[in-house]
């Protein structure tokens, strides 16, 4: 076991390498109002591209990330990028979404810790991290940081836009607020709004992170390592873990085994470890090292204010301004967002005249499938990205 003391943050710093970002700042000149009223400047979109943009920007995808994602959807790890990307066998040459074909978009969200502005990015008045004064920002909020990068980039319309979990309430909004920018949807594994318990399970792993001495508030960015809020960043993210997982997942992988039968004879300890409590305690760890914890908290309220119906008359009336097809993903053994919104999600789009079609993935990993069997669901992907290619 490692003995260097945790990072404060594992926030991406401009210190740190670049690896495959891009980099778009925007609302210098007037500021960027967020949902809540407040207002930002400066703002800066981290993004990373992949294949060609045609002679005319016909052939976009934008690939929207979940919660602790980041821009690198795809690729090796360098220096900047610790990790392989995490879509990387369904983006690049040849694969599902092809990049011979596809010129692919993927951005860091507004409130996120890997190159856009967060609460660890600094603050234009003094150039301190904005901690606590970064304001709570919505799906809506990130939507339309995205549109402004897409202007950038010259493009006037996304051939699609597919994203799972999280990224899948970004996929509604660019339908709803944005409808003649999309030419089509994917939506994976996500939900039109968050319901009782999706929003449950936030606050428990908000109030982790809240009651934890060493977050300060919010404000703990000029800590020394090892004195930063990572003992509630690690809990909240082993809460999130078993509910990305199926109880068949857990049971199969680990059962009731303990670490270390050998010193357990026929007595009991109270911290005596069980397989599974090693596996969670790793998660925790992990993330801390890459993630910070003011943005886990910002994009997790970001999900559970999610409500495609909000100053819109509600669900089925917001629903109504999707008129392009989309293919909706659902996983059969997901407790987090359970299929049967991605059903619903469909049956109203079906009643609205709107061609859809639902995929089912057969997985006991439960939510994170998307993320593992990359060939159930990148096939039903490239099959759909050849018809909206056909159709135009």
């Amino acid at each position: 076991m490692s003995t260097t003391p945790p990072p404060v943050s594992g926030a991406w710093s401009t210190d740190d390498p670049v690896g495959d970002r891009r980099f778009h700042t925007f609302a210098t000149e007037h500021p960027f109002a967020v949902e809540n009223g407040s207002v930002l400047r400066d703002v800066t979109v981290a993004y990373e591209t992949w294949g060609e943009l045609n002679d005319d920007a016909s052939n976009a995808i934008l690939v929207c990330h979940a919660w602790t994602g980041d821009s690198h959807a795809a690729g090796r790890s360098k220096p900047g990028h610790p990790a392989p990307g995490w879509w990387d066998d369904v983006i690049g040459p040849g694969k599902y979404i092809d990049t011979d074909r596809w010129f692919v978009v993927c951005p860091n969200v507004l409130g996120g810790c890997q190159g856009s502005t967060g609460p660890a990015s600094p603050h234009p008045d003094d150039g301190r991290p904005y901690g606590s004064r970064f304001p709570v920002v919505t799906i809506r909020d990130m939507v339309r940081a995205q549109w402004h990068l897409m202007r950038h980039l010259g493009i006037d319309q996304w051939a699609s836009v597919v994203g799972g979990s999280m990224g899948g309430m970004q996929v509604l909004e660019w339908a709803i607020m944005y409808p003649s920018r999309v030419r089509s949807l994917v939506p994976i594994a996500s939900c039109m709004e968050a319901s009782a318990q999706q929003i449950a399970w936030g606050v428990i792993g908000r109030r982790a992170i809240r009651l934890d001495p060493r977050w300060r508030g919010g404000d703990y960015y000029d800590a020394e390592p090892g004195d930063g809020p990572t003992e509630g960043l690690a809990i909240a993210r082993q809460v999130a873990q078993v509910t990305f997982r199926s109880d068949n997942a857990f049971t199969q992988r680990f059962g009731r085994s303990l670490t270390d039968r050998a010193k357990i004879g026929d007595t009991f300890g109270l911290w005596q470890e069980f397989e599974v409590e090693r596996y969670l305690q790793y998660h925790g760890d992990k993330l801390v090292n890459r993630f910070d914890a003011n943005s886990y908290l910002i994009i997790g309220k970001a999900m559970d204010l999610h409500d495609v119906g909000r100053g819109r008359g509600g669900v089925e009336r917001a629903m109504r301004r999707i008129t392009v097809p989309n293919l909706t993903i659902g996983i059969d053994s997901d407790v987090l967002y359970p299929e049967y919104q991605q059903r619903e999600m469909c049956s109203m789009l079906s009643l609205n005249g709107v061609a859809n079609e639902y995929v089912q993935i057969e997985s006991t990993h439960g939510h994170d499938a998307f993320l593992i069997h990359f060939d159930r669901v990148g096939e039903p992907i490239a099959k759909f990205l050849d018809q909206v290619d056909r159709n135009g």
